[in-house]
C-alpha cells in the first residue's frame, strides 16, 4: 500500500499516467504515444559555486526537453531543495500541454537546481545562476528552448541567466530568457500574467456553474507569485473574498475576509517573503493548518504552491464549488476522479496557469523584432488566448464526457500528435 502511495505522488508517474488515459481515448498511434511518455532530451550537470565563505559546493542541475513538434521548447528554471529529476521530467511534459492547449507554437521544457536559495546570499545565488547557464547554455536559444522564472527563480535571476548568455555568445539574444525586468527587454504585464490567467479562467469557470464572482469566497494555498498576485486580482478586480492563503510558514483565515494589500505588505516587509506572523498585527486572522485551508467550505480553491497536494487520501474533504489551479500538478489522478464524482468542478492547471507562458511567448515574440506592446494590450490579448482555451477544453470536455483534466488533454495531445505525424517522427 506504501508503494502505491509513493507511486500517486511521483510527478512524472502522474503526468505519464495522464497521457495514456488521453491517448486511449483518442487511438492515438502507439508510436507516438511512446515518443511522447519520454523527453526528447534531457541534460544533468554539476554546477560547482564558490560560497561567501570561500568554500566551494557542488550542486545538482537538470534542465529537460520534452517534446519541440510545436515549435522551441520552453519552461521555467527552479531552485529548490527538493528538487528531482523526475519533478522536472514531468514539468516538461506540462509545459508540452499547457502550450499545446493555448495553441502558441512552443514545446515543453524546465529546468531545475538541487538547492535551498532561502539559505543561500543574493551573491551565492547569482554566482550559482551564472554556472547553471555555462552548463546549459548549448541546449538554449530564441528557436531552441526559452527558460523563464519558476519556483524561488524570479526577474533578477533571469537578468543574470541573460548576462551569462550574453557573454557565452558575445552578443545580446534578449529572447533566450522571458519573464526578464522590462529594463532587459522583459513584456509589461508577464508579472501577474499567470495570476490573471488563474483569474480569467475562475471568471469563466463561475459562469459556467451559474455563480456570481462577487462576493465568493476563495482560499489559496501558497502565497508566491502566483498565489499572492491571484488573491489581489480575485479580491480587487473581481470583487472576491479571500478568506484564507497559506505558505510554508502557516495560513491565516479570517470568515469575513483578509485584507490582500495587508497580506502582501506583510510579506514584502515584516514577514520577509513568508506570512509568518499575520496574524499578530492583525485582528481578526487566526491561524489555519494545511489540511484545514484545503478542507474549507469556500466557493474557489486556488492550490499556487507545489505538486501532489490533492490527492486520493483528503480529496473527499474538499468543499469547494470549484478549483481552480494555479500551481503545476497539484492533484493526482486519484484525487481527479474522486473530485468527479462529487461534482467539484476542477480547471487543470495547464489550462488554468498558461497565463505565464502565454504572455512569455508575446515577450519572445516583442523581442523578436524589438517593438514593445502597452499592458493594456497584452491583457487584451491575454484574455482572448484564455477565453478561447477554456471553451476549446470545455467543449472536448462536453463532448466525451470527461472531467476538464482529461479533456484538456485530449485537446492538446491531440494537436502535439498531429505535429508528431506530420514531421514524419512517428
Amino acid at each position: 500500500m506504501a508503494t502505491a502511495h509513493v507511486e500517486e505522488l511521483n510527478a512524472f508517474a502522474i503526468a505519464q499516467a495522464q497521457l495514456d488515459l488521453a491517448a486511449e481515448i483518442l487511438r492515438l498511434d502507439p508510436a507516438v504515444h511512446a515518443l511522447l511518455r519520454e523527453p526528447l532530451r534531457e541534460m544533468h550537470v554539476s554546477l560547482p559555486v564558490r560560497m561567501d565563505d570561500g568554500t566551494t559546493r557542488v550542486f545538482k542541475g537538470f534542465r529537460v526537453q520534452h517534446n519541440d513538434s510545436r515549435g522551441p521548447t520552453k519552461g521555467g528554471i527552479r531552485f529548490h531543495p527538493d528538487e528531482t529529476i523526475d519533478t522536472v521530467r514531468a514539468l516538461a511534459m506540462w509545459m508540452t500541454w499547457k502550450c499545446s492547449v493555448v495553441n502558441i507554437p512552443l514545446g515543453g521544457a524546465k529546468g531545475g537546481v538541487v538547492c535551498n536559495p532561502k539559505e543561500m546570499s543574493q551573491a551565492e545565488i547569482e554566482r550559482l545562476s551564472r554556472a547553471y547557464i555555462r552548463q546549459v547554455g548549448p541546449m538554449l536559444g530564441l528557436e531552441k528552448d526559452v527558460p523563464a522564472p519558476d519556483v524561488f527563480t524570479n526577474p533578477q535571476v533571469m537578468s543574470w541567466m541573460l548576462d551569462e548568455f550574453s557573454v557565452l555568445k558575445g552578443y545580446n539574444e534578449f529572447g533566450v530568457i522571458t519573464g526578464k525586468p522590462v529594463a532587459l527587454g522583459g513584456s509589461a504585464g508577464r508579472g501577474d500574467a499567470t495570476s490573471r490567467g488563474v483569474a480569467i479562467c475562475a471568471n469563466l469557470a463561475a459562469a459556467r456553474l451559474g455563480m456570481q464572482l462577487e462576493g465568493a469566497t476563495v482560499a489559496v494555498q501558497g502565497f508566491g507569485n502566483v498565489g499572492r498576485h491571484a488573491a489581489v486580482i480575485l479580491a480587487k478586480e473581481y470583487g472576491c473574498k479571500v478568506v484564507a492563503v497559506s505558505d510554508v510558514s502557516g495560513g491565516w483565515f479570517n470568515a469575513d475576509g483578509l485584507d490582500v494589500d495587508q497580506l502582501t505588505d506583510h510579506v514584502d516587509t515584516v514577514g520577509g517573503g513568508l506570512l509568518e506572523g499575520f496574524g499578530d498585527h492583525h485582528e481578526g486572522a487566526t491561524p489555519i493548518s494545511n489540511a484545514e485551508l484545503l478542507a474549507l467550505d469556500v466557493d474557489i480553491l486556488v492550490p499556487a504552491a507545489l505538486e501532489g497536494q490533492i490527492r486520493g487520501d483528503n480529496a473527499r474533504d474538499v468543499r469547494a464549488k470549484m478549483i481552480v489551479e494555479g500551481a503545476n500538478g497539484p492533484t493526482t489522478p486519484e484525487a481527479d476522479d474522486i473530485l468527479y464524482e462529487r461534482g467539484i468542478l476542477v480547471v487543470p492547471d495547464i489550462l488554468a496557469n498558461a497565463g505565464g507562458v502565454t504572455v512569455s511567448y508575446f515577450e519572445m515574440v516583442q523581442n523578436s523584432y524589438g517593438y514593445y506592446w502597452e499592458l493594456d494590450l497584452v491583457r487584451e490579448r491575454l484574455k482572448r488566448t484564455m477565453t478561447d482555451a477554456f471553451e476549446a477544453v470545455f467543449e472536448m470536455t462536453d463532448h466525451f464526457e470527461v472531467h476538464p483534466r482529461l479533456g484538456a488533454y485530449l485537446l492538446a495531445v491531440n494537436r502535439v500528435a498531429e505535429a508528431v505525424r506530420l514531421r514524419g517522427w512517428a
